[in-house]
Formats: structure tokens, C-alpha cells, sequence
């Protein structure tokens, strides 16, 4: 049986210092992997297929794309009533950041076996990284928050809502110019039961309060 994890959003006022550098090296780690799989050239996850195409048309840089398509998101929130967390502004920010640096060091791969190498770690390191900032518990990445709230306001469940998402942004960046490929699919299979295998070692867990010894009597 599977152990069910609470991840619902917790303040930063509780363990600050564990959870902020969970939440940053998470975010860090997940730009990283993002730049790989840019860099792979076998095929992008749905919404960097739509950053990528972003990118080809307006001559900005991917994490400067990935940073306002976020934004742009996060506007979607507020007839949606979702409200944005720590995790959500960091989540913009580092990552942006991140992929963009780590793309200034790691060149376009032409070779199979680098681009398979690229492929492959920056998809498990993806789905590691997933689980590291999730499990921090500082709210919802931009992209996230949509899936949660269109779910929340339709009724509709998770996994539906997530897949109509999915499909769009895919369908719209592949006719900007975005990279599909076997990647796309390797992506789409794996990412769910990576995140899902990582979690339990990395999730934030409250402690529960020590119970009180009984005074002796006097």
C-alpha cells in the first residue's frame, strides 16, 4: 500500500532555514535539468516546447521566456481565487535564473550519445528536483497553481485537467517552433513515477510535539 504524503502548503515561519534552502537548491537543481533537456535536442516537456517556440519568435532568452510565461500564469490565477506562496515568487525567479546560466555553459549537443546523456539525466534529475521543491511545502509553482485551481473550479479531477493543459500548451508551442521529439514521450512516461519515487526521502514532515512526562507527586 502506498504511504500517502501531506503536501499541503505550510507558512515559513515553521524549520525556515531547512525549507528555504530545500526550496531554492530544488528550484536551482530543476532549472539545471531544464537547460539539459534544452540542450538534448530530442524533445522538450510540454510547457518549454511552448517556451522554446517563445523563444525562436521573440529573440529572448529561454529563462527570460520562461519567467513572463509564469507571470502570465499567475494572472490566470485570480479569477481562479489561487493564492501565490513563497515557493510560487521563488519558483519564477530561480528558475529563470538557473536555466539560463546553466544554457551559457552547456552547448547544443550534435553527438547521439550526448544528447541521450543530456536526455536521460535531465529528465530523472528533473523529477528529482520536482520532489525537492515540492516537498519543501512552500506553495505551488506558477503552472501547478493552474492545474490545482482549474481542477478546484471545475470539479474536474487532476488528472484530466492536467492532461488538457498539457495537450494545449504542447499543440501551441510546437506551432511556434518548439522542439517535439522522443524526449516529449521519454518526459511525459517518466516524470509522474520519478517525482512520485523521490518524494517520500525528500518531503518536509511537521514533528509531532513531545508528550509531556507526568510530574511525580509530591
Amino acid at each position: 500500500m502506498a504511504l500517502k504524503l501531506d503536501l499541503r502548503p505550510v507558512g515559513i515561519s515553521q524549520d525556515t532555514t531547512r525549507r528555504s534552502i530545500q526550496l531554492v537548491g530544488g528550484l536551482a537543481l530543476y532549472g539545471g535539468s531544464m537547460a539539459m533537456l534544452t540542450r538534448s535536442g530530442l524533445g522538450l516537456d510540454p510547457w518549454d516546447v511552448l517556451h522554446e517556440g517563445l523563444m525562436k519568435i521573440t529573440g529572448l532568452s529561454f529563462g527570460t521566456v520562461t519567467a513572463i510565461a509564469s507571470v502570465l500564469v499567475l494572472l490566470l490565477w485570480i479569477p481562479l481565487r489561487q493564492r501565490p506562496g513563497v515557493g510560487t515568487l521563488a519558483n519564477i525567479v530561480v528558475i529563470s535564473l538557473t536555466v539560463d546560466l546553466v544554457r551559457m555553459f552547456l552547448p547544443d549537443q550534435d553527438v547521439l550519445g550526448w544528447q541521450l546523456l543530456n536526455l536521460v539525466a535531465g529528465v530523472v534529475l528533473n523529477g528529482l528536483a520536482a520532489a525537492i521543491y515540492v516537498g519543501a511545502r512552500l506553495g505551488p509553482g506558477p503552472r501547478d497553481g493552474l492545474m490545482t485551481g482549474f481542477s478546484a473550479r471545475t470539479g474536474k479531477s487532476i488528472r484530466l485537467v492536467r492532461t488538457l493543459i498539457e495537450i494545449t500548451v504542447l499543440a501551441a508551442g510546437w506551432l511556434l517552433g518548439g522542439t517535439v521529439g522522443v524526449g516529449t514521450v521519454l518526459y511525459a512516461l517518466a516524470i509522474g513515477p520519478l517525482t512520485q519515487a523521490f518524494l517520500p526521502y525528500v518531503v518536509w514532515r511537521e514533528r509531532s510535539p513531545r508528550p509531556r512526562m507526568p510530574r511525580a507527586p509530591r
